[in-house]
């Protein structure tokens, strides 16, 4: 949290003792000294109290904490404070942003000064003696200084006061680096040394020096020695050490950074942790430099860290694919390595390759070789798969690739980067996200890519397949070669046998938030096999096997898009009553369908499918089907397509569709005229006369031919306009929506043409960023909402089976 800073300063201290210090002493007042902490006092102990913690206070913001700590210093000085009361463990000044600690025992021989004079006003920063002892204490202040903002280090703050605020304390207790903690420590580090190093961190980037190494270089410390010495970056005292090599001359070069200064920021920082971890997890720490990149570094290089479970149970199906003497039989070949974990585990080294774009990665695994790692030095080498040629590879590795034979014998063992194009500019030759597609394989494969050749793993792919014929692919990807439209083109020459494979959450793999499947796909490529269709085996994040999922190919099927297109309504016509847009054909975009108003502005950038008179059971029905089944991360890539006829027959199918739209959409009344109010005035007792009454009336079949074409949805036949005849599921709905809307029209400010949007916004209300909150103090409204849409699953699990019977989704 973070203070006013317009409180006194009274205030202010009086909410730091009770936010942070709550279980002490906080009432004691020392002299002239601000702000006291004293473990609880004991009134059965005779010993003294105990202090922790003396500290100098200031209303607002003050820049240059220390000169508190000197206006404390000569506080306690001046009076010799220590002379009357046990010293505490810790001093300390804060305003209302920030807060900071020093050990006494770090200042403690300053009050033993025999010339200085302490009798001083220490509220006076302009005299002698304030500038004297502030130049004398100032580097032990750097030095030892352990520093909190409030607001963006609240947690740290709190951890920190739990493990130092104790009885009998003899040393500061400072974190320990593990696994778990140093992608986090990692991004603080960013924050606050990273900025103190004086290097240009774009230009650096682009060279492929990256701010990981020399957080790596850090960590792996001692007394500011790096310990491991065949990292890229090494850290010496106050500067670090990169880009080491031996020139013609056989001297040593190397680039040296510096810090901007002195090494505050960075000696500072470390205050807080214990350096070096335990040597048990150097190793692992290591590896995981791969978390640490930056993730358009990480896509672009393909250095996504694959977890260890995966890892494992992807060798597991290489070895029920290619037999359990797959690792002696066969050569591996990781194209993009990253810093190599996903070879771990495998127990012939010498069959063994990985390259990868950062050479840094390299100089990475050739460390982790030096301590055990399974791999030989000259099998591991820089090499950028998408641009380089293969004369490059080392010539053991040519020599496999170029013999027929022992090509049948290589398996590329890869998890290649997920990064595509931002645009469909860059699918034309211009640049998207970091212009990350454009490679030598995009410009030499792009007319059989089509629209695929944006995403980076894809290249990889393409070059495998079609300059390394006939070898094992073994690789982690999203599974738009399977599924995608954008890769129909894809598909047409990549032709394989595809074996066993599993499905597990994106989300599972380092800085990856998306709720996708990720897939390790087994092909044989000498085998020319177009994919159909496959089962894959499914995990869920622990691990564990779930269930088995079929997934096929679309190339031959029509959309749902396609399906609907053609009965949309003309924008400027005079019973347009709402519209959503079409956005694309899978789960993925479910979200993003909604249906508004057709003058609200959403979406778009996308084809408008605007909903009249005539095709509103059409829309309710295609709406119903998109967003009735909730998407998961299993069926994100699932594609809906166009139906066969047999939902036109079934009126209660249809009608279903309806009842759940009615309470699904996004609606507001701010736009104008709401016409899916599913209920009259009398049935929900309205003070007033609605704008409009389509929607009761097409329910009710009062609609007239002329008006309504389509009043009986789609059946054309028929020659009279008959009510809608809902199911019991469907009746239960809108009986719970019927009394949400009773009880939101007994509302004295009831707005008698509000759509359910509005119902719930009256209800309950915007946060601070404008957004509605997701709950209300009203308990009759909370009940009601709760029932309606306990009843709206249980129509969703009606209307589920006949989306598949119907074919707009394949099991």
């Amino acid at each position: 949290m973070a203070y006013d800073i317009h409180l006194q300063e009274e205030e202010l201290k009086n909410k730091v003792a009770h936010d942070y210090f709550a279980e002490f002493d906080s009432t004691q007042i020392i002299g002239k000294i601000d702000f006291c902490i004293a473990m609880p006092h004991d009134s059965a102990a005779l010993f003294e109290t105990e202090y922790l913690l003396w500290a100098e206070a200031k209303a607002g913001t003050k820049k240059d904490i220390y000169e508190s700590f000197v206006q404390l210093i000569l506080t306690i000085g001046k009076a010799r404070t220590f002379d009357h009361y046990q010293p505490p463990f810790f001093l300390g000044a804060f305003d209302a942003e920030k807060i900071a600690f020093l050990p006494y025992e770090n200042v403690s021989e300053v009050f033993y000064q025999n010339d200085f004079n302490w009798n001083v006003t220490p509220s006076n920063h302009d005299s002698k003696e304030f500038r004297q002892l502030y130049n004398m204490v100032k580097e032990t202040i750097e030095k030892n200084l352990l520093f909190y903002h409030f607001k963006d280090n609240n947690k740290e703050l709190r951890a920190f006061i739990r493990a130092n605020f104790k009885k009998n304390i003899k040393r500061v207790t400072k974190k320990r680096i593990n696994l778990s903690n140093l992608t986090h420590i990692y991004q603080h580090w960013c924050k606050l040394v990273k900025p103190s190093i004086n290097i240009s961190w774009d230009t650096a980037k682009a060279s492929g020096i990256l701010d990981a190494d020399f957080f790596l270089a850090d960590v792996l410390s001692k007394d500011n020695l790096t310990l491991k010495d065949k990292l890229f970056v090494l850290l010496k005292n106050n500067r670090y050490i990169l880009d080491r090599k031996i020139n013609d001359a056989g001297l040593t070069e190397q680039q040296i950074a510096e810090f901007m200064d002195g090494g505050v920021a960075h000696t500072q920082f470390w205050n807080h942790y214990v350096r070096p971890p335990k040597k048990e997890y150097w190793e692992s720490i290591v590896t995981r430099r791969d978390r640490l990149v930056p993730q358009d570094v990480r896509e672009r290089k393909g250095s996504y860290f694959t977890p260890q479970q995966w890892v494992e149970l992807s060798q597991e199906y290489l070895a029920a694919e290619l037999g359990e003497d797959w690792q002696d039989e066969y050569y591996i070949w990781d194209c993009a390595a990253g810093t190599g974990n996903l070879l771990n585990g495998l127990s012939n080294k010498y069959n063994i390759w990985a390259s990868t774009l950062d050479q840094a990665d390299v100089d990475v695994m050739h460390d982790r070789i030096e301590n055990g790692a399974n791999l030989l030095h000259n099998h591991v080498f820089q090499f950028d798969f998408l641009n380089d040629p293969f004369t490059k590879l080392p010539q053991p590795l040519q020599d496999i690739i170029n013999d027929e034979e022992k090509r049948k014998k290589l398996v590329i063992y890869i998890n290649p980067p997920y990064a595509e194009a931002s645009d469909t500019k860059t699918l034309k030759g211009g640049k998207g996200k970091n212009a990350v597609e454009q490679s030598m394989v995009n410009k030499k494969y792009k007319s059989l890519l089509g629209q695929g050749n944006a995403e980076l793993f894809v290249q990889f792919f393409t070059r495998i397949y079609l300059e390394i014929p006939s070898v094992v692919l073994a690789e982690f990807s999203k599974l738009k070669i399977l599924q995608g439209p954008h890769f129909a083109d894809f598909r047409k020459f990549f032709r394989a046998k595809l074996g066993q494979f599993f499905v597990i959450p994106a989300n599972t793999f380092d800085n990856v938030k998306g709720q996708f499947p990720i897939g390790f796909m087994v092909w044989d490529t000498k085998i020319k096999i177009p994919f159909i269709s496959a089962e894959a085996d499914v995990y869920n994040r622990k691990g564990d096997f779930i269930t088995k999922k079929t997934y096929q190919a679309y190339d031959l099927a029509l959309y749902m898009n396609e399906w609907i297109k053609p009965f949309r309504g003309k924008k400027d016509a005079t019973n347009i009553i709402g519209k959503f847009p079409f956005k694309g054909n899978d789960f993925q975009n479910q979200n993003m369908v909604q249906i508004v108003h057709q003058n609200m502005i959403y979406n778009k950038e996308a084809g408008q499918f605007y909903i009249n008179y005539d095709n509103v059971g059409l829309a309710a029905v295609y709406f119903a089907v998109r967003k009735s089944i909730e998407a998961t991360w299993l069926n994100d890539r699932d594609q809906f397509l166009y139906p066969n006829d047999g939902w036109q027959t079934d009126n209660e199918f249809q009608a279903d569709c309806l009842a759940y739209t009615l309470f699904n959409n996004n609606i507001q009344s701010e736009f104008g005229i709401n016409h899916w109010i599913p209920f009259t005035e009398q049935e929900v007792n309205a003070k007033e006369k609605f704008q409009s009454n389509f929607m009761s009336n097409y329910i009710q079949g009062k609609c007239s031919k002329k008006e309504h074409t389509q009043i009986e949805l789609f059946d054309q036949t028929k020659n009279e306009i008959t009510p809608l005849v809902f199911s019991e599921e469907a009746q239960e709905v809108m009986d719970a929506g019927r009394e949400l809307w009773r009880y939101y029209h007994a509302q004295p400010d009831a707005n008698p043409n509000a759509a359910l949007y509005d119902i719930r916004l009256y209800f309950q209300g915007k946060n601070e960023k404008g957004k509605m909150n997701n709950s209300s103090n009203d308990a009759r409204y909370t009940q009601l909402i709760a029932t309606l849409r306990e009843n709206l699953k249980t129509l969703a699990q009606k209307i589920e089976p006949k989306v598949y019977e119907y074919g707009f989704l394949k099991k």
